[in-house]
């Protein structure tokens, strides 16, 4: 869904998401905390995690869209957002790759699961795990010679990930990630989110 808003801003629900991410409303964290159940083992939370993502299938690609109340207004800055000129990303409310993570995250784990909202957080805050040893929901991250890394996916179960890749594209499930040319030469290792403690 594409929604075009008058002028520039930011969107209230938009708004509320980056408040939560900064701890400016430490109240709505704290009662969550308080709700939470026990954790889940990991791989029934990550088959949880990795349903909350296949639920997004086909929801728009916005830069910078996406917190831990679902797909939100994106943004643009001096190179993402846009597609052929247009700044696409202040008028779609979407998801980008970690908006999604964060999102099925913080939503399968009942609030227990925090992530930043950006790649490399993401991989900081979550434990390595072995290619052989992946489960539904883990995250996998790419990253390019040279380059930091810059894509994060859920794992969706038998070599298939779930992903908002870029600015005019849906989510989507992509069979054979490791198969995949770009993909494959692009993967920079997979980790698994935490509980908070």
């Amino acid at each position: 869904m594409v929604l075009r808003l008058p002028g520039r801003g930011v969107g209230r629900r938009h708004v509320l998401g980056l408040a939560l991410g900064a701890g400016v409303v430490p109240v709505l964290a704290t009662a969550a905390a308080r709700a939470a159940p026990a954790a889940a083992p990991p791989a029934t939370l990550g088959r949880r995690v990795a349903e909350v993502a296949a639920a997004q299938i086909g929801v728009p690609y916005a830069w910078g869209g996406g917190d831990r109340l679902g797909a939100s207004i994106g943004f643009c800055d001096e190179e993402n957002g846009y597609l052929d000129g247009e700044c696409l990303g202040e008028h779609t409310v979407g998801f980008d790759c970690s908006g999604l993570a964060l999102y099925s995250w913080y939503r399968a784990s009942d609030g227990t699961v925090d992530l930043a909202h950006y790649t490399v957080a993401q991989y900081h805050r979550s434990a390595p795990v072995a290619r052989a040893d992946l489960l539904p929901g883990d995250l996998l991250f790419f990253s390019r010679p040279g380059a930091p890394l810059h894509h994060v996916g859920v794992h969706a179960g038998d070599g298939a990930m779930i992903h908002a890749e870029r600015t005019g594209t849906l989510v989507t499930r992509l069979p054979g990630v490791f198969e995949d040319p770009r993909w494959a030469a692009e993967f920079a290792g997979a980790r698994r989110p935490q509980a908070l403690g």
